[in-house]
């Protein structure tokens, strides 16, 4: 069975020689032996000791209390829920730094070639990246509803078909009237538009913004604020 020397094992864990030293004063890591001359000589079990003593330092629990989980009739288990939740708290600043980088990066990539960005350029594009999480879950929202309506109009079609039934046509038609009105009206009711002139957001009237021409992201309307008339970019303008 292998033997450590009090240098052995801080190097092996990454600490000071005072630190392992430190450890057996205070009786939480005491050596499995003493060599003849004196110097302290831990073993595996030891080593394994002490790397479960640095996890609990680097979660800043004081010497007492890992002193005391170590006296446990079963430490492993308090250790377990500790991990547990160390675990859980490392994947949560991942997920939070993973999407601060996500949108740097998109920042930097939507200022590419704009020799003439100013802080209100990048303002906008702060607001336009905050909107899309909300603007996927509205869209997707709006998607899942439409679902039933399109297989109602499927089935309406092929029933008119095969059996020369009409009525279940236009009850198709009555139900997709009301469904596309309130989703339209749900829809504009939750968006905004950024005016690129005078970078104010605006809510154009339901009209203008219905028969708009328009992209994905983007409508041709007039804004409210200063006149201009062109693309203006759509982004979350609900509560």
């Amino acid at each position: 069975m292998s033997k450590y020397t009090t240098g052995e094992l801080a190097k092996l864990c990454g600490v000071t020689v005072r630190t392992v030293q430190y450890y057996d004063t205070r009786g939480i890591l005491i050596p499995t032996e003493l060599s003849e001359g004196g110097r302290r000589l831990y073993s595996e079990d030891d080593l394994r000791r002490m790397k479960v003593i640095c996890f609990l330092r680097e979660m800043d629990l004081p010497i007492d209390a890992i002193s005391q989980i170590l006296k446990e009739e079963h430490p492993e288990k308090v250790i377990s829920l500790l991990i547990e939740q160390q675990e859980q708290a490392l994947s949560e600043e991942i997920s939070d730094k993973q999407e601060k980088l996500d949108k740097l990066r998109e920042l930097k990539n939507g200022l590419k070639g704009k020799a003439d960005f100013s802080l209100e350029t990048i303002g906008d594009m702060a607001v336009i990246m905050e909107s899309k999480k909300k603007l996927k879950r509205m869209h997707l929202m709006m998607l899942l509803t439409g679902i039933p309506v399109t297989a109602l109009q499927w089935f309406s079609i092929i029933y008119w078909i095969v059996k020369g039934v009409w009525w279940p046509f236009v009850v198709w038609v009555l139900v997709a009237a009301v469904w596309g009105t309130l989703i339209s009206r749900y829809y504009f009711g939750h968006v905004k538009y950024i005016c690129p002139e005078c970078h104010q957001a605006f809510k154009p009237t339901l009209k203008e913004a219905f028969w708009a021409n328009h992209t994905p992201t983007a409508r041709k309307l007039t804004c409210s604020q200063c006149g201009h008339k062109g693309f203006c970019v759509e982004i979350w303008g609900g509560d």
